[in-house]
Parts: structure tokens; sequence; C-alpha cells
């Protein structure tokens, strides 16, 4: 039995940060992760070139039961800290719509970041561990798997949670976390595509047709993104926001035309005296603002009750406020993250340690704190590895 100052589960890439901060602090880390590679998940990021953080990151990106949990990792260790790591490996790097910053090159450049600060850091990698299994007590952890038995008088469980299960997911920190007496928010699939049936399976006759619209969900944000319609139902980036905040059963609403404000602006044409009022005019004001066949399925689908001024109020709002009527979503295979999991009432802001069970500690994807698509769900990954990193 090899005895270890820290143990981390996971190289993903909140484990892979947080045992290089721990090693960098001159504490023997053994990182242990059941997959044959490192950072798998990093590797297929941002179409494999990484949107590592986001540089307009504040808490109001993240979902979580409690709102104001992730405040004081995400202030320890800001996306300024993270860049002048990036910088400092000289990796080139550009930044996108909304803030999103991604590699130039590729995304294994960050897994090799992270592994050459754990080499700084004397880590100890041990990959293709199976069968892990915990057992101890506050500051006395005994890790066994197929490589053996080790111990150590900290635990940081980064395992990830249940999104891409090809990938390797698996549901090991909801499972620590139940044995060790900590709560745990349900799991759900976020950023997903959303599934359509019933009278609107219609719509997957557009597959392929994308659009600038508004989307939200429930009492959740307004995001003005993309909009794609699949083979199954909806996806796009305003979708996948919107997703994160969706419940089976609750509506979601789309904007089809949110630059068309004030009232009776995109139908106006069809409102002036001696404007032809009909179907065919009908549609011909859509596809003025519109793809052709989004417009020609909407015309159809959302054609006003009659032609009076108040039946074509009527249907301007509902293209405004379009509610669809999800089926549910395509799952955790499709899934980028997982919403849900370790219950953060029963762990301390501003180090991940459970509050019930000193040594132990949780961070990253598998804690109950979700961030929007944009890099925010690396950012909440680095910062909450940097707070467990320094204090184990």
């Amino acid at each position: 039995m090899r005895k270890f100052d820290v143990i981390v589960l996971g190289a993903g890439a909140a484990g892979l940060m947080c045992a290089a901060v721990a090693g960098q602090r001159n504490r023997r880390v053994l990182l242990v992760e059941h997959n044959t590679q490192p950072g798998r998940k990093i590797l297929i990021s941002g179409g494999g070139r990484c949107n590592f953080t986001n540089i307009h990151c504040t808490p109001a990106n993240f979902i979580s039961e409690n709102p104001h949990f992730a405040k004081s990792a995400l202030a320890l260790y800001e996306p300024s800290h993270f860049l002048e790591l990036v910088e400092r490996y000289g990796i080139k790097w550009h930044e996108k719509t909304l803030g999103q910053l991604f590699c130039d090159h590729s995304a294994r450049q960050i897994v090799d970041m992270l592994l050459a600060e754990c080499e700084r850091g004397h880590v100890e990698v041990l990959l293709n561990a199976r069968g892990i299994a915990v057992e101890g007590t506050s500051g006395a952890f005994r890790v066994e798997c197929s490589a053996g038995m080790f111990t150590a008088g900290a635990l940081v469980v980064a395992t990830g949670g249940l999104s891409i299960p090809k990938m390797g997911a698996t549901g090991l920190v909801y499972e620590l976390a139940q044995q060790f007496g900590l709560k745990v928010v349900e799991p759900r699939p976020a950023l997903v595509p959303l599934v359509l049936g019933g009278r609107e399976k219609s719509w997957v006759e557009l597959a392929g047709v994308a659009a600038d619209v508004t989307v939200h969900a429930g009492s959740g944000p307004k995001f003005r993104e993309k909009l794609l319609v699949t083979h199954r139902g909806l996806s796009g980036p305003a979708v996948l926001q919107a997703s994160s905040y969706w419940r089976p059963g609750e509506v979601i609403h789309v904007d089809f035309v949110p630059d068309a404000n004030g009232q009776g602006r995109l139908l106006e044409a069809l409102r002036g005296d001696g404007g032809r009022r009909d179907a065919v005019a009908f549609k011909q004001e859509l596809r003025a603002v519109l793809p052709q066949r989004l417009a020609g399925h909407l015309a159809e689908v959302g054609a006003p009750a009659g032609w009076s001024n108040l039946a074509l109020d009527a249907a301007e709002r509902n293209l405004r406020n379009w509610p669809f009527h999800p089926a549910g979503t395509e799952g955790f295979e499709k899934a980028e993250v997982t919403a849900g999991g370790v219950d953060t009432d029963g762990l301390n802001s501003k180090t991940m340690e459970a509050r019930a069970v000193p040594g132990l500690f949780f961070i990253g994807e598998g804690v109950d704190v979700t961030g929007h698509l944009g890099g925010f769900n690396f950012q909440w990954a680095w910062a909450s590895a940097v707070a467990a990193g320094r204090e184990v």
C-alpha cells in the first residue's frame, strides 16, 4: 500500500489542474484515471480546438440550486489567470463571438500544458485504473483499483458527470458523495438538443435550417444566438443554452424575428392602406427576414386567423413568442455537460471541501454548478480545481 498526501480521482480538466496546483505546493500527489488517456473531453471540446474559457465570465453564467456558491472560486481564479498560463506555454489563441477563447491549433496543447504542469509538481499519473473503490474517514482515505491500493490524507473527486458516456463518463462522483453522506441534486442532461414530437414533429422536415433567434425556457434568461432544426428536433447554441433551464413538460419560447422591434414593424406592409392581405403577402413578409424554408413553414403553421389588424397583431406576437413543447432531450449521449450533482450545501465554497468530512473535496462538473455554453464550464473546472488544490 503506497501513501500519498493527496489522491485526485479523474484526469479531466478539473483533476489535472487540481493535481498540478497541489503538486507544485510540494504535496505528494497521485492522479488516478480510469481511461487510457487523460483529458479526453478536453480533446474533443470546441471542435478539437478547446473553448478553454470566456473573458466575460461572471457568476450569472452558472446554474445551481445555490446561485451564490460559485462566486468565491470564480473570484479566486479568473479567466485572465488561465490565459496567463496558456500564454506562458506559447499557445496561440483567438477570441470568437461573445468572449469565447479557443486554441488556434489543437486542444491537445491544453492537455499537454496541464500534463507539463503536473510534471512540474512531480504528480504521479496512473491511467487505466479500473474498479475504483474508496474507503475511509476524515483525513484517512484508501483507494483501491486494478493498479493496487493507495492511501492519502486528502481525496479530491474530479470524475465528472454523466455526459458523453462513450468518453468514459460514469456516476462515480454521485456514488462517492452519497457514500460519505452528501446529498446529490438529481443529475440531468444540459446544453443538449431537444426532441420534438406530436404535432410539432413536422418541424424536423426543416432539418438543416438555421436562424438567428432569441430563446428562453421557464424563468431562465433569453439567449440570442442561432437555432438549428435537426432530424429529431431543435439544436444550435440558443437552444442548447435554454435546454439547461428546461424541465420535462415545460414550454420553450422562440422569437423568430428578434430584430423586429416595436409593434407592427414586421407586418407593416399588410397593415397599411391598400396593402395586400392574404397568405401570399404574409409569406413574402416572412421571407424578407427569415430563411426561405423556415418562412414557408411558419407561413403555414403560423398563418393569421384572419386578415384584420387584430389578427395580424396576434400572428406577429406568436412569431415573437413561438411556443415549442419538447418531448424530451437527446440525453446524456448528446449533452455537453451534466447539470445537478453534489449538493453545494455540503461543501465549503472557498475550498470545495466537504463540510462534514475533512479532507474530502469535490470539484468540476460533478458539483451542482453548471455553466452556460461558451467556455464557462472549463472556467468552473479551473476555478474549483485551484480552490481545492490550494487547500489540500
